[in-house]
């Protein structure tokens, strides 16, 4: 007895001085060498190959049209991967790496061949200490962003660090979703339409707002926003097929969610929450908060345990004839991959993949070839591709 009661006081001593990791928070990964290793799984058998490493933090994934790999990484920098080659790219946006903050996603133009825009999010300073999430264009030449301009910041800046959202999908239609995250401080603005915090926004190539947005010429609502009640997406994908906007985002502890997003619709956040404080476990405002509320809207599918999800690909190539459809969600806190198949928007039936196989995902994304590319947040992360086996 003696002896269990010492144990216990030892757990609860490093408790006390780790603390509890929070979904974003970064955590150790061992550096060593990653040998090619074939997996399986229910309906496939996977090989996993590890294309580059000694990347800090790597944030996202886009696809040149010749092949090439664009890859941010969130201290402030983009880069060309081509070969196992890293090369970085000169003329970025100055941005504040601190905390979440830094450089983000990167999209390019589904009109890149004709255009040449490649579009980054990046938490932008102020004078003080406080940021905003901002989208920028430019043109790449050589090794060399040209023609940079900044087409959106978000209308107000704030601390601390962390939610921004930062996700950029296109729509059939040639518009551009942007999610932009709660903020952190004050969840309440999430519910605020004349803010742009907890909201997805939907805009012109160029920065501007669509003439047919939902909220246009509404008195104290910003034209901007799509949807609202986020609290943190940072999976986001339109089905090329249907034009449904899927988005995965941060519940606080548990409550994780895969949102089928539409126009006006209020998905709860924080009035409505699936999730815990991360304090006491209680929901927020002292248990005041509901799990449903009339005329705002659940989730699809809870992500269960704690997923921390960033990071949403749409299977649609041929490469993985029995994953065609699915959504493929990335996890931090997960470490693994949520398999979601879904029909008549129900979630039928879910496999975790890659679990604990190469730590914190930040970015999945389906590549030309069809093969899948995953992105992994350590500070000596890396990027992984996920190919059938032969």
């Amino acid at each position: 007895m003696k002896r269990l009661v010492i144990l216990l006081s030892a757990l609860l001593l490093v408790l006390i001085v780790t603390g509890c990791a929070s979904p974003e928070s970064e955590e150790p990964v061992d550096e060593r060498e990653f040998e090619p290793r074939d997996l399986n799984t229910e309906y496939e058998t996977i090989r996993l190959t590890k294309v580059v490493g000694g990347l800090e933090n790597p944030w996202a994934i886009a696809f040149l049209p010749d092949g090439r790999m664009l890859v941010t990484e969130r201290p402030g920098r983009l880069n060309i991967i081509e070969n196992g080659e890293v090369a970085e790219v000169s003329g970025v946006p100055e941005v504040q790496a601190q905390n979440q903050g830094g450089m983000m996603d990167v999209s390019i133009h589904p009109d890149y061949e004709e255009n040449g825009w490649i579009y980054l999010t990046y938490s932008k300073p102020n004078d003080g200490d406080n940021t905003a999430t901002a989208v920028a264009r430019a043109q790449l030449d050589g090794f060399s962003l040209v023609n940079l301009e900044e087409i959106f910041v978000q209308d107000r800046y704030s601390s601390p660090g962390r939610h921004y959202g930062s996700r950029i999908a296109w729509a059939n239609d040639g518009k551009m979703f942007v999610s932009i995250g709660d903020r952190g401080a004050d969840p309440p603005r999430a519910q605020d339409l004349g803010d742009h915090a907890g909201k997805l926004l939907r805009l012109n190539d160029d920065g501007s707002v669509p003439e047919d947005n939902p909220y246009i010429g509404q008195d104290g609502v910003l034209p901007e926003i799509f949807s609202y009640g986020h609290r943190n997406i940072q999976g986001l994908v339109v089905d090329p097929e249907t034009g449904d906007i899927w988005g995965t985002e941060h519940g606080p502890r548990g409550g994780d969610e895969l949102n089928l997003i539409e126009a006006t619709n209020n998905y709860g956040w924080p009035t409505a929450s699936l999730g815990r404080s991360y304090g006491d476990e209680w929901q927020f405002h002292n248990g005041t908060e509901a799990r449903q509320i009339e005329g705002m809207v659940d989730p699809i599918y809870e992500l269960l345990p704690t997923h921390a999800p960033s990071g949403l690909a749409l299977i649609t190539s041929d490469q993985f004839p029995n994953w065609e459809g699915n959504l493929l969600a990335g996890g931090l806190r997960g470490e693994r991959i949520r398999r979601l198949v879904i029909e008549d928007y129900i979630v039928i039936h879910e496999e975790e993949l890659l679990h604990s196989e190469i730590g914190r995902i930040r970015d999945v994304r389906e590549g030309p070839d069809g093969y899948i590319y995953v992105a992994t947040d350590h500070s000596d992360g890396g990027i992984y591709r996920i190919e059938p086996r032969d």
